[in-house]
């Protein structure tokens, strides 16, 4: 009942069109019994009766219902397919607006091929129930019930013997219904693995050449395209064992008609134009009951289908706003970390963390692989929500604000780099696109992009690869730092920005960045101490907890472990001139 509620707040929009349609399925249904029976009115009248005077005005009827039938059929054949075609255009525009306010919590455990499936084939089941499936269910019933009612008029006893086979074709088809749906439902799933697949190979295919893996990736596609053949089987097999029976009790009517009704015509039961008259409406009986079955697969595939939709719409953000934000449109940078603690899937990741960073202040964060450096970002940003503990933006619990405005207020060139298949020029203003060619090119300078945008031959309208593919790593890394300044936030975040640049650019990216930085809260996460030394404040985080913090100065004298990456890295010297940050 759920999954008919979710369609119809879709559908209810074109109820009125959709009744119109429905209406002219009648009519056409209804126009269907007019050329049968006038066919054996011919036979009686013309050929047995020789009342040849009637036989043109009544082909001219038949001739002219067929036209009109004809007309009226395609006519509201197109209006359903328009119906699905808006229905679906809306449909998908609603889910993929709900995906946009799916957290990172959501993307981490649904596979992208999963989603792709869902908008794509599920999608596309709708349509055809939308478009043919409804009017074929009604046009294949009221066809079926009006050939029954004729039938009885013409001859009653005839229409007994030929409806008591009907009961048998019934039970089959529920037993088809109740066995087929589970089978359409794995078939969808299995399509799903199959197209995860497929995506992961196509993003990572630099990977799989690089590592010589083609054989392996094309033996793991065979698998998951095996088992997707495998549920079409299944679900084929289940068609072999109904479908026949269903065909033969079908056709059964017109050999019960042919036996039957000629016994009847011989002892005068039953005329000859009476027969025709049958034997033209044994289609509208023999057409409804083989067509169950088809429509029953494509019921159940709907059913499948809009289930997989529904628990896609049904998955609830864990970020949540709050219901009546704290309005801060423009903040000052003032941040806070009270006693956080974080957990990822049960795993602890940060614990207890405090600190406080004014405005215009720079905070490093290092520490080796996967002590949380990276986590902590995302908990400003509020991709997650922490444990415990309280984050706060001047002063104010960031759960009781407005993400967008949050987000808003900060802008981060992330570790994980990731440029749209667009222009470079529309990748650096993705945050701000108002923005000015005149202002695109400052950021580029201040992130050292410039001159190698400039060498292009398209400059700043060079297309880019999807993910940035073409560029390298350097380059994705300076036009991803030129689109978070570009946005000119109150909190920057710089996600081991110059990792891929060497120590000449990156002198050169923080000298430029310094007066950008002033009045800014920046956050650094860095391997490098050149890139780190000059922060404000400088915590070193290890297994998730803050072990050292302090200028660079300050942590040199504490011999730990910044202490030891300095060693490892600037040997037993200080180089002062190496770098400066903001």
């Amino acid at each position: 009942m759920k999954m008919f509620k979710w369609y119809w707040d879709f559908l209810k929009k074109y109820k009125f069109k959709m009744a119109l349609g429905l209406m002219l399925t009648l009519l056409v249904s209804l126009m269907q019994l007019i050329n049968p029976y006038i066919e054996g009115t011919i036979i009686d009248r013309v050929l047995i009766k020789g009342e040849v005077g009637v036989l043109i005005p009544l082909l001219s009827i038949i001739i002219g219902v067929t036209v009109f039938r004809c007309i009226v059929k395609f006519g509201y054949q197109m209006m359903y397919e328009h119906i699905s075609q808006d229905l679906i255009f809306k449909m998908r525009e609603e889910i993929y607006c709900h995906l946009q306010n799916q957290d990172f919590n959501f993307f981490d455990t649904t596979r992208t091929g999963d989603i792709m499936a869902r908008l794509t084939g599920d999608i596309d089941a709708v349509r055809h129930f939308t478009a043919w499936v409804i009017y074929n269910v009604f046009d294949n019933f009221l066809t079926f019930t009006f050939a029954v009612v004729m039938i009885f008029f013409v001859n009653a006893k005839m229409a007994r013997i030929l409806l008591a086979i009907t009961p048998i074709i019934a039970v089959v088809a529920y037993k088809m219904t109740n066995t087929v749906r589970p089978s359409f439902f794995a078939i969808r799933e299995q399509f799903s693995k199959l197209n995860s697949v497929v995506q992961e190979n196509i993003s990572g295919n630099r990977v799989v050449k690089a590592f010589a893996k083609e054989e392996y990736e094309i033996e793991k596609f065979s698998r998951q395209n095996e088992l997707f053949k495998e549920k079409n089987l299944d679900s084929s097999r289940i068609w072999e064992k109904y479908l026949p029976v269903l065909e033969f009790f079908a056709s059964m009517l017109s050999i019960v008609l042919i036996i039957v009704g000629g016994i009847m015509v011989i002892r005068k039961n039953l005329t000859l134009g009476e027969l025709v008259i049958i034997n033209g409406y044994i289609w509208a009986l023999n057409n409804p009951l083989r067509m169950a079955g088809w429509l029953i697969n494509d019921i159940q595939r709907f059913f499948a289908s809009i289930d997989r939709l529904i628990n896609l719409v049904n998955e609830e953000p864990k970020i949540k706003n709050p219901k009546h934000p704290i309005q801060k449109e423009k903040v000052r940078g003032f941040v806070e970390f009270e006693n956080v603690s974080f957990c990822y899937r049960d795993i602890p990741v940060l614990k207890n963390i405090s600190f406080e960073v004014h405005p215009g202040q720079t905070v490093a964060i290092v520490g080796p692989t996967g002590s949380g450096k990276s986590t902590l970002i995302n908990l400003i940003c509020r991709f997650y929500d922490c444990n415990s503990g309280k984050i706060r933006i001047d002063n104010v619990d960031i759960k009781d604000m407005d993400k967008k405005e949050l987000r808003d207020n900060i802008a981060a060139s992330m570790q994980d780099i990731f440029l749209f298949s667009d222009t470079i020029e529309g990748n650096i203003s993705y945050g701000n696109p108002n923005a000015s060619m005149k202002q695109v090119q400052w950021a580029a300078q201040v992130a050292d992009a410039h001159e190698f945008i400039e060498s292009f031959p398209e400059g700043y309208d060079t297309i880019i690869g999807e993910r940035g593919v073409g560029l390298s790593g350097g380059q994705k890394q300076r036009i991803a730092l030129a689109r978070a300044l570009l946005k000119n936030p109150s909190i920057l975040i710089l996600d081991d920005t110059t990792s891929s640049v060497d120590i000449e650019t990156e002198y050169k990216i923080h000298k430029t960045l310094k007066p950008f930085c002033e009045n800014k809260t920046t956050f650094i996460i860095a391997h490098r101490i050149s890139s780190v030394k000059n922060a404000d404040l400088i915590l070193v985080l290890n297994h998730g907890k803050i072990v050292e913090r302090g200028t660079h100065g300050e942590l040199l004298q504490k011999r730990g472990y910044y202490y030891d990456v300095f060693k490892n890295q600037m040997g037993d010297f200080d180089v002062s001139a190496v770098g400066e940050v903001c």
